[in-house]
């Protein structure tokens, strides 16, 4: 992308062109080590491929996107290319993989010699702006795969012809591309590749096992680092924030980012599902609701909910709500077996709700009744569904077909989320007067497998009682 602004920069002398150039040590001849992830993705791109015999697939990584008139968002690339390239972190933009017949190869653009003007002029790839970048050997020894410059992308496609599938959506400049070499074509291949990627990421392999395991640790730090800050995000205002800030901080520190933006909501606002204005204060007797988790550098997220007191103890309205969406949450995980149906998790779960609600008095018809289809009524108080699958995306696999994911069966090797809550606003006048502006949800990262489910972040507490020593000895410490 040239840079159109002449507000940016001043012209370069002939003199300045000349000196920049010069005088700089020698790249070093190391080749850096293989990625972990190598061998696990040449199995994946070999599966994908035996799917499509004689296609040539084409998985792009996606561009930059603009926040704000020329400053991008911090890149990511696109879920399916790191699933099947093995890259993480902010590697690669603008990069296309290539797959046919098991044979893949990475398109991108490697690093100018420092003779050339993009070392020093070029904003978006120039070493002096973003870092020294890959040379084409050095990525083809990290990632275990044949690597050739962006530049000749378009002479490999025409080769393939017609015989092109791509995931769309994802680089307009390379759907336009494979459109204009493959003319007036149907594009439901194109949309059967992305679900078929979806799809496969449904049973981790023993590498994103690992991975899910390493982000849940990171994402104890995090809560730790805020159970100890409690304190100071009262006393500071604007307490949603100072949580948000300080879960961040690890996320940043011991991984790539935050998996998606937190929700750091205090009293009522944890009644508004997706609250990530975080700019609440929080307040002694009120209760914290945080849905948090961080994605490591390989791109594989967490995603965990705790709620808990901000003065460290529950009241007796707080425990009894916390109560019953543990009891939820408790049905939910002993429902996640390897076989049982996917619907299967969320219906415990809400069974155990919906009879809470009567006994509450507040559901309008019995807990059976609610629950059948032409009821409902309990989901005033639980809207959302109670599960959905995780790994390199905190919603994963969305582009899988309902039969696959909502109607499906749980395999060993799935992780899925169990997240059951009790939503009680302030202005609904159904809910006893104590109970409004409770709001309580509570979520942990489930492995399934041949035998009994396994909690990926059962290092933090969930019962009440553990909660409030939790706290405690968390502050205690920072005292």
């Amino acid at each position: 992308m040239t840079d159109t602004n002449e507000n940016r920069r001043d012209p370069y002398s002939e003199a300045f062109k000349k000196f920049i150039v010069s005088d700089w040590a020698p790249y070093s001849d190391q080749l850096p080590d293989r990625i972990p992830a190598a061998p696990y993705t040449a199995k994946r791109r070999k599966a994908l491929a035996a799917e499509y015999e004689d296609y040539t697939l084409v998985i792009p990584a996606g561009q930059f996107k603009v926040r704000s008139n020329d400053t991008d968002y911090r890149f990511r690339p696109y879920t399916a290319f790191t699933y099947y390239s093995g890259l993480g972190m902010d590697r690669e933009p603008d990069a296309v993989l290539v797959i046919r017949n098991a044979e893949a190869t990475l398109y991108f653009r490697p690093r100018a010699p420092r003779t050339d003007r993009e070392f020093y002029a070029d904003a978006r790839y120039g070493e002096m702006w973003v870092g020294q970048r890959d040379s084409l050997e050095e990525m083809e020894a990290a990632i275990g795969f044949e690597c050739r410059h962006i530049e000749e992308l378009e002479d490999r496609l025409k080769e393939a012809g017609e015989k092109l599938l791509i995931i769309r959506g994802v680089d307009a400049d390379i759907d336009a591309l494979v459109d204009d070499i493959r003319g007036e074509v149907d594009h439901e291949l194109d949309a059967d590749l992305e679900t078929m990627a979806s799809e496969a990421r449904f049973v981790k392999d023993e590498f994103e096992i690992e991975e899910m395991k390493r982000a849940c640790a990171a994402t104890t730090v995090g809560f730790e680092a805020v159970a100890r800050e409690l304190p100071n995000a009262v006393a500071n205002g604007r307490g949603e924030r100072w949580v948000e800030g300080i879960f961040g901080l690890h996320a940043r520190h011991l991984g790539n980012a935050v998996g998606y933006d937190t929700i750091s909501a205090g009293g009522d606002h944890a009644n508004t599902l997706h609250w990530i204005r975080n700019d609440g204060d929080l307040v002694d007797g009120d209760l914290l609701l945080l849905d948090a988790g961080v994605e490591v550098d390989t791109l594989y997220t967490a995603d965990v909910t705790r709620t808990m007191p901000v003065n460290g103890k529950f009241s007796e309205p707080q425990r009894r709500v916390y109560e019953a969406v543990l009891a939820a949450q408790t049905a939910g995980i002993n429902a996640c077996r390897d076989g049982a149906k996917f619907a299967d998790v969320h219906a415990a779960a809400i069974a155990v709700l919906a009879d809470f609600f009567a006994e509450l008095g507040i559901l309008p018809t019995t807990p059976a009744e609610s629950l059948e289809l032409d009821g409902g009524f309990h989901r005033r108080w639980m809207v959302h569904g109670t599960s959905h699958h995780l790994g390199l995306d905190v919603h994963d696999c969305a582009r899988a077909k309902m039969e696959n994911y909502r109607l499906g069966t749980l395999r060993a090797g799935m992780i899925i989320t169990v997240e059951p809550g009790i939503y009680f606003k302030s202005t609904d006048l159904l809910v006893p007067e104590e109970y409004r502006g409770i709001g309580i949800r509570i979520e942990d990262d489930i492995l399934i497998t041949e035998g009994e489910p396994v909690n990926l972040s059962a290092a933090l507490p969930r019962d009440p009682d553990e909660v409030e020593a939790w706290l405690k000895k968390h502050q205690q410490a920072s005292a």
